[in-house]
């Protein structure tokens, strides 16, 4: 039997935590492999900012928390280039999204690798051209298209098997980010910069579940208006390193329940699918050891928080400890996207440790 496909998850994802030293331009260096997105957040009340090497890095962020179209003014500094080990960014006056002085800074970082371009008409995959960066083997694809503004279109994502979360942002106009989630199902959305709960609109996913190879838009202006830039992250579950298509019911205990990975988690969001909550962000670099309370917000600029939503992270998955609504009130449903730090035993047969 085979426990992992992957025995090093750092390969493909880290979180990297720095501290800033006020320099106005600055390479950091330790990330262990050339990411392909990178998704960083101060440890205050700023902007989350996200850059990929699909729209390209320099100057080119996209705010989670907010529904600005690609931000390319670089008034709070922005990143130049994600480097073969690390990244390098410029800090503007009075910036707050890289080097401002002694402030601490997370990013989570992935890797896809492979670029590809897609004419539908000429491959007959899908109805739109796409283009993008994948890693099949990590279960990540980036994927850039223009919309047509049809009824639906259908837009190759470059994976081998069906994305089981994706989160895509109109990169032209002040709209929302809209997140399809396995749990879900493409009937539903979820909206990653606010904290409403799941909805249902034929107008976002078509009501059509992504398969091996396209996933399907409607013509709501968030993912398909003509001639309007879109971007899509699409992940799939990818056994002892992933697990993005995940759920859990909250018991409303302090014994709260356990969510199966496979794997010791290094990062974990989560969001209550049924109710407004806010999202949540943790991992194994702001907090090394449990329990695990370092939380921030996709859906918002506040500073990092520490007063509840506690957690385990075990050899296997991750265990609540908390009665909090936004990780545990009794009968709600959550959604969470997961990645490993260490498989919960690799292919060779090694468990992994407990923290």
């Amino acid at each position: 039997m085979a426990y992992t496909d992957i025995d090093k998850p750092s390969d493909y994802f880290t979180a990297f935590k720095w501290t800033g030293n006020g320099a106005s331009s600055r390479a950091l260096t330790g990330v262990g492999f050339q990411g392909d997105m990178l998704w960083s957040k101060p440890n205050t009340g700023h902007n989350h900012y996200l850059v990929d090497r699909v729209r390209g890095v320099d100057n080119k962020s996209l705010i989670p928390d907010a529904t600005t179209a690609e931000d390319t003014t670089g008034t709070h500094g922005h990143f130049d280039s994600i480097d073969a080990d690390g990244f390098t960014g410029t800090l503007a006056s009075g910036g707050y999204n890289f080097n401002r002085n002694a402030l601490e800074f997370i990013a989570w970082i992935w890797k896809a690798g492979t670029t590809f371009t897609n004419d539908a008409s000429s491959t007959g995959i899908g109805s739109i051209d796409s283009t993008g960066s994948v890693n099949t083997d990590a279960g990540f694809s980036i994927v850039s298209w223009t919309g047509d503004g049809n009824t639906s279109g259908t837009i190759k994502h470059g994976l081998s098997t069906a994305p089981a979360m994706i989160i895509s942002k109109n990169r032209d106009g002040a709209e929302n980010w809209f997140c399809y989630h396995k749990s879900l199902g493409a009937t539903k959305y979820i909206r990653l910069n606010i904290t409403n709960a799941a909805g249902s609109a034929t107008s976002i996913w078509n009501d059509t579940e992504p398969t091996t190879s396209v996933f399907t838009v409607g013509n709501d202006t968030s993912v398909n208006s003509n001639n309007v830039k879109y971007i899509a992250y699409c992940f799939a579950d990818v056994q002892g390193y992933s697990k993005v298509s995940g759920s859990y019911v909250g018991n409303g205990n302090a014994d709260g329940p356990f969510a199966y990975t496979g794997f010791k988690p290094a990062f974990i969001m989560i969001k209550q699918s049924s109710a407004a909550r806010d999202w949540i962000m943790v991992d194994n670099k702001r907090n090394t050891f449990n329990v695990v309370n370092n939380r921030l917000f996709p859906n918002s600029t506040d500073a990092q928080n520490t007063s509840v939503d506690a957690l385990d992270f075990t050899s296997n998955g991750f265990k609540i400890r908390n009665t909090n609504t936004t990780v545990n009130v009794s009968g709600g449903t959550y959604i969470f996207m997961c990645f490993a730090e260490n498989p919960f035993v690799s292919s060779t047969g090694v468990p992994a440790t407990a923290r």
